[in-house]
């Protein structure tokens, strides 16, 4: 297999200015949460953080949030990566990535392999949501009971 290199005299570090942000963010989240925070702290983190999203991805992030709070309230949740995540025994089970985070179409509903979705040989991992219908709703809770088990 072979690699290509960029262009004589440009610079190519591997990642966009959307995922440098995201790791920087990350390394905040990180930093702050080795100082000791409570629970309430970090739900309002979580919150502030959703309440600064663009309107059409806080919309669908604060029903995420109540549906996952609602479905699976032993879930503890918190920021990973600039992003609301929630996590059961400190791993991060499921987390709500807004569609402006990587200009994406759309907003998504993301597993870990700590969640207990494994059906068969392949299965979905992330789930993009375009809009929340009761039916959708009721999948989102239906997807976090099962991947808590």
């Amino acid at each position: 297999m072979t690699t290509t290199q960029p262009a004589t005299g440009t610079k190519f570090d591997g990642f966009s200015d959307e995922e440098r942000a995201a790791m920087k963010e990350h390394a905040k989240d990180l930093k702050k949460a080795s100082r000791g925070t409570s629970e309430a702290d970090i739900e309002r983190d979580v919150l502030d953080k959703i309440a600064e999203m663009g309107a059409a991805d806080r919309v669908v992030a604060e029903r995420v949030h109540a549906i996952i709070k609602a479905a699976a309230p032993g879930l503890a949740s918190k920021l990973w990566y600039g992003m609301p995540a929630y996590t059961k025994d400190g791993k991060i089970v499921c987390f709500f990535q807004p569609a402006a985070k990587f200009k994406a179409r759309y907003p998504t509903l993301g597993f870990n392999d700590v969640a207990n979705l494994d059906d068969g040989a392949v299965w979905a991992t992330a789930f993009a949501i375009n809009e929340l219908t009761p039916a959708g709703e009721a999948k989102i809770a239906e997807l976090v009971k099962r991947a808590i088990g």
